[in-house]
């Protein structure tokens, strides 16, 4: 790793000659061979910045000319046709010339601009893995919420905590473990919670160009988090060059899955030196309808032993307001000299925990309130900066905002309502400089962000109305630091291109500290006490690309990751995403606080004392080929990684007599024999997080594209997970769950030269058995409950809700006693569910080009309203539903 490094900084300053630059000459044809008029051409950078852009010419040919050299993606577009693009490089005093074919249907997309710092590559050219998601797919896929763009995606699984919240799992890996970028900038925060990504929704996907997921670790170029992989969006932008003037797109849908409807008006201006887009969009969703019309998380089923039908088809505090713009602008100072500037705002309304309400615990209160982003960036880059091909440096900033409003209890409407405000705002920079010396293009980067946090908290007694400070889940004035430094060299070995090796290292490290002085003072005392730790990381990628023959890439990829610990690992107290109430080990000092060898009520002492948690690494290897001709392309990947020190929750066990103790504001209200214990927020008893000794994780991942004719293909992808601990040999105790074996199927309808296309799509889940304890006891997952929760949601929520009258079932004439005894014959406790079911669903979509601005598409999902619902799901997926969305370009 010491002579890579060496090397790297050895070859950013040699050969300081400045290049004069190349030229790009190019045609555009339909599938038949025909010339394409008028088709727009945009020669894009790796940051998503334009170079230039102009239209084709009657025969269908273009040219730009005095290109500095580099890698670029060149983007084709036409109305009637998908847009095309292709990764292409320009060389000194050369000629680049392309031919590019226009389809109806959208082919797959074969341009990757985040797999290497400011490189454009093609995907077939990278050893690590990955998906593009074009913007006619983001389109096409999109039906409520941003994470719907993610279903069908090799190697990814969509999860939803509830219908307005929702995550991306890379490779069995969810939330924490998957890092999140925008356009280059560091979107997630270590404030974020351990399974649930609260604010990934609040990207809104009108504003996408393209969404690219990288699977499998790279923190060598995106620092900690990204264990499982990477996703990163990238931002439409308006093009510079002679396609000049202003443009514009409205857009509008609705589906009936939650009876929801929305749109965006976006509006762009082209100038030679100046580029800028504008998007505004809203929408509302309403509540949700399940598969079959039935949730079987909901309280009713998991406490009672009803179907949720007794509540109506629609699942009830699912409904949503999303609103917000974005502005995007980059100037051209000089041919050498660029600034792009984007700022966006979004916010969510309405929004609530249904997973904590009827649709799982049965509470009265759990709000999500007010969810805010306000995200930007100013970056300048230089195309001829001294001795470097390219240097770039980017400010940004991130603010997360939310309110949180919770009663626990199972309905308990005694129960105190506590107010949890967190604002998460994020100052960060980074830089690159960058250098092509023969076939080597070597860069040195760096990024810092600062995160300071603000959460105020109270709980407000609703009996007596009195209001008290109480301990948020993260301290008040907390800060973090992010930081790092890294080399990466990417060396084409042969001039005929067959051989491509790449590589990247960084050293990097995170900074925590809370005062107990920014606490307000409760009984004379501090909520919280003074914390602070910091730690320092290697990590690093290694990987080759060989093409021995023209159809065959086989590649080779090796990852080390790692994950700092984050504000929520160090300083976090309160309820969880996945409805675990958590304990943090500086509120544990000086009890006799040990880890439980298990996440569920049947834990019992591991014997290892309540620590503090240590940074997790991963050692991920990625073997594999793909096969790429004009009619068919086939990729198969395997992969094995080996998780150390995984962060995990397990129960937290306190020596006898804990009862009558805080854990922040929440009383200990019972203690089991084997020392764990519960508190009123929740219905399992209370974890602590603690490393996990070693986890390992091997896959398979397959697609497949046949063209059958030229206007029938045929696609599908399958992806292959399995897990466990190294120690005990069963399903690790990791947030989020391994997924079952998927495949996805599509048979699509596409014939040239017309204006419509039409496609069969279908998913199939195997059944997954394998559920770890964490699993079983999360109420999105296995949903244990106990003789103990039957009773809280009996004697409280199912009482104030009209289901309990005079100590008896309305429904079934039972009594207390008669219903635990049905749900759970002679046991304590036990889970719902012990496996997720299998399913197969079916649906069509389709498109049709109303006029040259305008075009229809068309959605019916789920048509045989298929129940279903995946690991760590708060909601069962959508039934039947009929999507229809209209655009127009103007």
């Amino acid at each position: 790793m010491r002579a890579f490094a060496a090397y790297c900084l050895l070859a950013l300053f040699l050969d300081s000659a400045i290049a004069a630059g190349g030229a790009i000459q190019g045609t555009v044809s339909d599938e038949t061979g025909g010339s394409v008029l008028d088709a727009r051409v945009i020669l894009w950078r790796s940051d998503q910045s334009v170079v230039v852009s102009t239209s084709t010419s009657a025969d269908g040919r273009f040219r730009f000319d005095t290109v500095r050299p580099g890698s670029y993606s060149l983007e084709v577009s036409k109305s009637w046709f998908s847009s095309r693009r292709i990764a292409l490089s320009v060389v000194e005093g050369e000629t680049t010339e392309v031919w590019v074919s226009l389809a109806v249907q959208p082919v797959t997309s074969e341009v990757t601009v985040t797999a290497e710092t400011s490189r454009v590559a093609s995907a077939n050219e990278v050893a690590q893995q990955l998906n593009v998601i074009s913007q006619s797919q983001i389109e096409q896929r999109f039906a409520n919420v941003l994470v719907d763009v993610l279903k069908e995606q090799l190697g990814v699984d969509v999860q939803r905590t509830v219908p307005v919240m929702g995550g991306i799992s890379v490779r069995g890996l969810l939330g924490k473990n998957v890092a999140v970028y925008h356009d280059n900038v560091r979107y997630t925060t270590s404030a974020q919670r351990g399974g649930v990504s609260t604010f990934l929704n609040l990207n809104d996907p009108a504003n996408l160009d393209s969404v690219e997921v990288l699977r499998g670790p790279n923190s060598a170029q995106y620092s900690s988090d990204s264990l499982g992989g990477t996703v990163h969006f990238l931002s439409r932008a308006a093009p510079v060059g002679t396609y000049t003037g202003w443009h514009g797109e409205f857009a509008t849908g609705h589906n009936t899955v939650a009876h929801g409807f929305g749109g965006n008006l976006l509006a762009s201006y082209s100038g030679q030196r100046i580029g800028l887009l504008t998007n505004l969009s809203g929408r509302r969703a309403n509540t949700w309808r399940s598969g079959g019309g039935l949730d079987g998380h909901a309280a009713v089923t998991r406490f009672l032993g009803l179907p949720s039908s007794v509540l109506g088809d629609r699942s009830t505090d699912t409904a949503f307001t999303q609103y917000g713009g974005m502005l995007h602008t980059q100037w051209a100072a000089t041919p050498e000299r660029q600034v792009v500037f984007h700022y966006e705002r979004s916010q969510q309304d309405g929004g609530k925990r249904w997973d904590q309400l009827l649709g799982g615990d049965g509470n009265l209160v759990a709000d999500l309130r007010n969810l805010m982003l306000d995200f930007g960036y100013l970056r300048y880059s230089d195309f001829k900066p001294g001795p470097f091909d390219r240097m770039a440096v980017t400010l940004s900033y991130n603010k997360q905002r939310e309110e949180r409003v919770n009663q626990g209890g199972n309905g308990n409407p005694a129960g105190g309502v506590t107010h949890q405000y967190e604002r998460t705002e994020v100052w960060g920079t980074s830089f690159f400089l960058a250098k092509q010396r023969r076939r080597h293009h070597v860069l040195l980067g760096g990024d810092g962000y600062r995160e300071k946090e603000v959460s105020p908290a109270f709980t407000v007694n609703p009996v007596s109305g009195a209001t008290v400070f109480s301990r948020p889940r993260l301290p008040d004035g907390a800060r973090y630091l992010l930081y790092g430094l890294y080399l990466q060299d990417a060396w084409e070995v042969l001039k005929n291109g067959r051989l491509r090796l790449s590589g990247a290292l960084r050293f990097g490290g995170a900074s925590y500290r809370s005062r107990a002085s920014n606490s307000p003072l409760v009984n004379g005392l501090a909520l919280w006490p003074d914390d602070s730790t910091s730690t320092n990381e290697w990590s690093g990628r290694a990987g080759l690309v060989v093409r021995p023959i023209d159809p065959l890439h086989i590649h080779f990829h090796y990852s080390r990751g790692f994950r700092a610990p984050g504000m929520t690992d160090l300083g976090t107290l309160g309820i969880q995403g996945n409805g675990f109430f958590e304990a943090s080990f500086a509120d544990l000092g000086g009890r006799g606080a040990t880890v439980g060898d298990r996440a569920d009520d049947r834990a019992v002492s591991s014997g290892r004392p309540a620590a503090r948690v240590r940074s997790e690494n991963s050692d991920n290897y990625d073997l594999g080929f793909k096969i790429a001709t004009g009619r068919v392309r086939v990729e198969i990947n395997g992969f094995w990684m080996n998780l150390q020190d995984a962060m995990v929750s397990q129960t937290l066990i306190l020596p006898p007599g804990a009862a009558g103790q805080f854990l922040g504001e929440q009383q200990i209200i019972r203690q089991l024999p084997t020392g764990a214990v519960f508190v009123p927020a929740a219905t399992a008893p209370v974890q602590i997080r603690s490393n996990l000794g070693s986890a390992e994780t091997y896959g398979l991942e397959h697609a497949l594209e046949v063209k059958l004719t030229r206007s029938l293909s045929f696609s599908e992808n399958l992806t292959w997970l399995y897990a466990r601990d190294r120690r005990s040999g069963r399903a690790p105790d990791i947030e989020g769950g391994t997924p079952p074996l998927t495949s996805n199927l599509r048979l699509r309808w596409a014939p040239s030269a017309k204006r419509y296309w039409g496609e069969m799509y279908s998913t199939l889940a195997d059944r997954q058995d394998r559920l770890s304890s964490l699993a079983l006891a999360d109420r999105r997952t296995g949903a244990t409950r106990s003789r103990a929760n039957i009773a809280g949601f009996f004697n409280n929520g199912a009482r104030v809700r009209g289901l309990v009258a005079n100590a008896v079932l309305v429904p079934t004439g039972e009594t207390l006693a008669q219903v635990q005894d049905r749900v759970l014959g002679s046991a304590n406790s036990a889970p719902l569910f012990t496996a997720i079911p299998g399913y197969a669903l079916f649906g069509i979509r389709g498109g049709f080009q109303v006029s040259e601005r305008s075009n229809v598409l068309v959605d019916f999902s789920n048509m045989l309203d298929q129940g279903h619902r995946g690991v760590s799901w708060g909601v069962d997926g959508a039934g039947r539903s009929l999507a229809v969305r209209y655009r127009h370009s103007f």
